[in-house]
């Protein structure tokens, strides 16, 4: 397998001493694992922030073998995480994309829905003009894995009622998605959401 793509990196936890091991959502190929020689070194760790735009390349000399991954960053989102709504956001919807997607299975909507959420998310003026797309970005997701359900209209509604519509959704992605996960990657995700919930309900 050799595959050379644009990328989003949806995670990365460290491996052995200054390793790690990345998942990156491409368009094409879907979510994809590989192992990052000196991905927590001075050079690559910048490169390896969730949120992160790259270019990716990824090889490996059996379907069965962990691929070797190299990646060149793109755009960089990491500014946006220094600041506490957009940095809650971006590792919700990355982390949510890290742990329901299979692996090397190709959802190019989910892909392009991503990265424009989080273009939207880094550059909307407030809150206001992203949560209805991260909404979508959910409910997207619920129907690329089967569960099915309508993109909900938020089209001309109040602050209140699309704080109803994310509460709603984040029952749905919960009880659905994340339904047959366990131990720490449940708790994390749950959490994740949590303080983003928390965050919102600062907003006036």
């Amino acid at each position: 397998m050799h595959i050379r793509a644009p990328a989003i990196v949806c995670s990365a936890r460290p491996h052995g001493e200054n390793a790690a091991i990345a998942r990156l959502m491409t368009a094409d190929h879907g979510l994809v694992a590989g192992y990052v020689a000196g991905g927590r070194g001075r050079r690559m760790r910048p490169v390896l922030i969730p949120g992160n735009r790259v270019e990716a390349d990824i090889a490996s000399r059996s379907a069965s073998q962990l691929p070797f991954l190299k990646a060149e960053l793109v755009t960089s989102r990491a500014p946006f995480l220094s600041e506490p709504l957009p940095a809650a956001a971006i590792v919700w919807i990355t982390a949510l994309t890290a742990a329901v997607l299979p692996e090397r299975s190709p959802f190019p909507a989910l892909y392009q829905a991503l990265d424009a959420v989080l273009d939207a998310i880094c550059h909307a003026p407030s809150a206001r003009g992203w949560v209805p797309a991260l909404i979508a970005c959910e409910a997207l997701f619920l129907r690329e894995l089967g569960f099915g359900g309508a993109r909900p209209d938020l089209a001309g509604a109040d602050w209140a009622r699309t704080m109803e519509v994310f509460d709603i959704s984040g029952r749905h992605v919960e009880k659905r998605l994340l339904a047959d996960r366990a131990g720490p990657v449940m708790g994390e995700l749950v959490s994740a959401r949590a303080i983003l919930r928390d965050r919102l309900s600062r907003i006036a």
